[in-house]
C-alpha cells in the first residue's frame, strides 16, 4: 500500500526506477573521460560502445540492481543525501512537534523500526482484510472499493483521480480510469508465450503466499488465487493497450452523471461520487468507456464469494511492502521473477524513497536547503531561454509547414511556463498525523491525507504553482494542460549538469533535457493541445499529414530495434518519447552553436566542441540492463531502451556524421535524405 498520489498529466523524460551507485565528481578535465570509452570501435558502427564500451564493461548490474547506468550516479548521491537527512532529522529529539524536522524524523523512524513491525506481523491490516472478505452483494463490492480508496488502503476494480479536464484546462473534474488488475500490463494475462507464462507462475504464487500468510489453509489459498487471476484477465481483457491510452482523444469521454449510470447502472455513480466525497459533479470523464459496461457486467455475474476473494486480494498485496519479512519476502520473489533482481534493495534505500514518496514536500525543504544551489536555478533560467529561442529559430525553418501552422506553433512555444527546482509554495500536510511508533498506521493516515488532498481540488481553480514530482527526484516532465515543463532540482547535478563544466557537456546533457522536455509540447500526443494547454486542433489538415507521415518514419526507425530474441521496440508505444529525443537533441544542438565554444574548434582531452556534445549525451544513457527487465519495460515503458536512445536521435542528425567522420559502410550509416526531421 503506497500512499494514494494522483499525478498530473506528464510525459516523463527518464525512465523510472533505477537505482543510484557511488562514484566521485569528476574533475574538471574530465566530465568527458577517454577512460570509458572503447576506441577499438568506430562510433558510426557503434556509437554506444564507442562513446562508453569499457564503462560498460566495468560496471555490470549489482546484486540489488536491475538496471545500472550512468546517471545513477546522481541517484545514489540524492538518496544518499535523502537518507542522511533523514537519519540527522530522526536523531534530533530536540525538534519541535509539528516541525518539517519532526514529522520527516518521526516517519522514518517508524519506517525503520523492524523491531516493530515483525512483531505486528499481519494485524495491521486484520481489520481490512475481514471487512473486504465481508461484502455480501454488489452493492457493498462497491461500498469496499470506496472504502479502501478513500482511506489509503488500495484502488481496486477502477481508478478515479480529479484533475484538469483536458478541453476546459481551468476546471477541475472528477475523473474515472480502466484498472482493476496487479500484473503490470494487460498482454501478462492475454498472452501465452513461455515469459508470460513464467511470469503467470510468479503471480499465482504470489497469490497463494500472501492467502496463506493471512490464514488461509493451502487449498483456500490456491483456490482463491484461481479465482483472482481469471477475474483480472477479463478486466485486463476489457482494457486498451498503452498505445491506445496514449490517444487523448479516445480517452476523452465526458458524460453526465446520469448517462454515465445508465452504461453502468450497478455503480449508481452519483451515490457513488458522493461516498467518494466528489460532490456537487453533474459531468464526469471517463478514459475507457467499454470498461466500465465490462465491470458492471462482472458485478453482477462474478459470484459474491469471488469479489471477496479479490477485494482481500487487493488488501493483501497493496500492504505486503509495508508489513513483517514474510510479506516483503513474497513481494520481492514476484518483483524478482518480473525484474531478475537478485538480492532485495536495503531497507534503507526503499524507506528514504518511501518517505519522498510519501511526504516528499516536507523532505524537500530540507532537501533544497541543503543541497539545491541558487546559481543552478539561474543557469537553469539562461539555458531554458536559449533553447526557446533554438526551438524558435528551428520552427521557422521548418520546411515542411506551412506560415499558418507555424505561428501557431510559436505562439505555443512562448507561452510555455518553465519550473525549476522546486514549488513556490510548499504543501504543509496539515491534518496529517505521523507517529514514531505506527509505520503502517502512518502509510494509512498519508494515504487518506492525499485522497482528501486531491478532491478538496474539486470546485476550486487549479493551482499552476504545484509540482508532480519531488524535490530529489532525478527526472523532468512536460504538463501539456499547464502547456510547462518541469526540472526538479534532484535532476541539476552531473552528470546531467554542472556549474564549471564546458557548454558542449552542459548543452549535450541537461540542454537535450530541456530540449526534450519542450519537445513533448510538440509530440504526436503533446501537439494536440493549444498554447493554453487545450485539447484542440491548430494545425492545418496538410501540415498534420506531413507530421504524421515524418512521425510514423521514426516509428518504423524504432520499430527495427531487436531488445530480445525476437523482441522488438514497439515504435507507436515510445514515439512521443522518441520525438522528444529528436527534437530535443536537435534543439539543444541549436543552441549550443549559438555559445562561444559551439563556434570554435578548441580541443578538450582530444574531442573537438562537436564530439564532446555528442558524448555527453551518451554518457547520459549509457547502462546495463538484466534481460528480464528489459523485457518488462518492452511492455510497460513508454521510452525506448537506454542503448536504442544513445543512437537514436544522432543517427538522423548531419552534425554527428561530420563530428564523427561517419561515412557509408558504417553500420549506423543513413543517407542524408534517409534521415529523419521534424522540430
Amino acid at each position: 500500500m503506497h500512499v494514494l498520489k494522483q499525478r498530473i498529466l506528464t510525459m516523463l523524460f527518464l525512465t523510472l526506477g533505477l537505482q543510484a551507485f557511488a562514484q566521485q565528481e569528476p574533475s574538471k578535465a574530465k566530465y568527458i573521460d577517454p577512460a570509458n570509452m572503447d576506441f577499438t570501435i568506430k562510433p558510426g558502427d557503434d556509437f554506444e560502445n564507442y562513446a562508453g564500451g569499457i564503462w560498460i564493461k566495468n560496471n555490470p548490474v549489482p546484486a540489488k540492481e536491475t538496471r545500472w547506468g550512468s546517471f545513477t550516479i546522481l541517484r545514489d548521491f540524492n538518496v544518499k543525501a535523502v537518507r542522511e537527512i533523514l537519519m540527522e532529522s530522526a536523531a534530533d529529539k530536540s525538534a519541535a512537534s509539528g516541525s518539517v524536522k519532526r514529522r520527516v524524523g518521526d516517519f522514518y523512524t517508524a519506517a525503520m523500526d523492524s523491531l516493530t513491525i515483525e512483531k505486528a506481523g499481519f494485524t495491521p491490516v486484520l481489520p481490512d482484510y475481514q471487512r473486504a472478505g465481508g461484502v455480501q452483494n454488489a452493492a457493498q463490492v462497491i461500498d469496499e472499493v470506496v472504502y479502501e480508496r478513500t482511506n489509503g488502503v488500495a484502488n481496486p476494480l477502477f481508478g478515479f483521480f480529479v484533475g484538469q479536464d483536458r478541453k476546459q484546462p481551468t476546471v477541475m473534474v472528477a475523473q474515472f480510469s480502466q484498472g482493476g488488475t496487479s500484473m503490470p500490463d494487460r498482454d501478462y494475462y492475454l498472452k501465452a508465450d513461455a515469459r508470460t507464462k513464467k511470469i503467470q507462475a510468479a503471480h499465482n504464487a504470489y497469490i497463494t503466499t500472501l492467502f496463506a500468510l493471512a490464514g488461509e489453509t493451502e487449498d483456500a489459498a490456491k483456490k482463491k488465487a484461481e479465482i483472482i487471476f481469471a477475474l483480472e484477465k477479463k478486466l485486463a481483457a476489457a482494457q486498451m493497450s498503452r498505445v491506445e491510452m496514449r490517444d487523448p482523444y479516445k480517452t476523452y469521454n465526458k458524460f453526465s452523471v446520469g448517462d454515465f449510470t445508465k452504461r453502468s447502472p450497478s455503480f449508481d455513480w452519483a451515490t457513488t461520487l458522493t461516498k467518494l466525497k466528489a460532490t456537487g459533479q453533474d459531468s464526469i470523464l471517463v478514459n475507457s468507456p467499454k470498461f466500465f459496461s465490462v465491470a458492471d457486467s462482472l458485478l453482477k455475474a462474478v459470484p459474491i464469494t469471488e469479489w471477496q476473494a479479490y477485494l482481500q486480494w487487493n488488501v493483501l498485496r497493496s500492504a505486503a511492502p509495508y508489513l513483517s519479512k514474510p510479506f516483503v519476502d513474497a513481494n520481492f520473489a514476484y518483483n524478482q521473477a518480473l525484474s531478475g533482481q537478485k538480492i532485495q534493495t536495503p531497507r534503507w534505500q526503499r524507506m528514504s524513497s518511501l518517505t519522498d514518496g510519501t511526504i516528499g514536500e516536507l523532505l524537500g525543504q530540507i532537501y533544497v536547503e541543503k543541497h539545491f544551489k541558487p546559481e543552478a536555478k539561474k543557469r537553469m533560467d539562461e539555458l531554458i531561454k536559449n533553447l526557446v529561442k533554438a526551438y524558435e529559430i528551428r520552427i521557422k525553418k521548418l520546411e515542411w509547414m506551412s506560415d499558418v501552422t507555424k505561428q501557431k506553433a510559436l505562439d505555443k512555444l512562448k507561452a510555455f511556463t518553465p519550473k525549476i527546482g522546486y514549488p513556490e509554495k510548499w504543501r504543509t500536510y496539515d491534518g496529517l498525523e505521523i507517529s514514531s511508533q505506527t509505520f503502517y498506521q502512518n502509510l494509512r493516515n498519508a494515504g487518506r491525507w492525499s485522497y482528501e488532498d486531491m478532491v478538496s481540488q474539486l470546485g476550486k481553480p487549479v493551482d499552476k504553482k504545484r509540482f508532480g514530482m519531488t524535490p530529489p527526484t532525478v527526472n523532468a516532465y512536460y504538463n501539456p494542460v499547464n502547456n510547462e515543463i518541469v526540472f526538479p532540482a534532484g535532476i541539476l547535478q552531473f552528470p546531467f549538469f554542472h556549474m564549471d563544466a564546458d557548454d558542449a557537456f552542459n548543452y549535450g546533457g541537461i540542454g537535450a533535457v530541456i530540449g526534450h522536455e519542450i519537445s513533448h509540447g510538440f509530440d504526436d500526443s503533446g501537439s494536440q493541445y493549444d498554447k493554453d494547454g487545450t485539447l484542440r486542433n491548430w494545425w492545418t489538415p496538410e501540415d498534420l499529414t506531413k507530421f504524421k507521415a515524418r512521425a510514423k518514419l521514426l516509428q518504423e526507425q524504432y520499430d527495427a530495434y531487436t531488445v530480445l530474441d525476437s523482441v522488438h521496440v514497439n515504435g507507436k508505444l515510445t514515439l512521443g518519447e522518441n520525438i522528444g529525443d529528436l527534437g530535443g537533441l536537435n534543439a539543444a544542438y541549436e543552441a549550443f552553436k549559438m555559445t562561444k565554444q559551439g563556434q570554435s574548434n578548441k580541443m578538450i582531452d582530444g574531442f573537438t566542441p562537436d564530439q564532446r556534445f555528442f558524448l555527453a549525451w551518451a554518457q547520459v544513457w549509457r547502462s546495463n540492463t538484466l534481460a528480464d527487465t528489459k523485457a518488462q519495460l518492452i511492455v510497460t515503458d513508454s521510452h525506448s531502451p537506454s542503448e536504442f536512445r544513445t543512437i537514436g536521435a544522432p543517427v538522423n542528425m548531419d552534425a554527428w556524421y561530420e563530428a564523427f567522420g561517419v561515412k557509408p559502410g558504417n553500420k549506423l550509416y543513413k543517407k542524408p535524405e534517409e534521415r529523419i526531421r521534424i522540430w
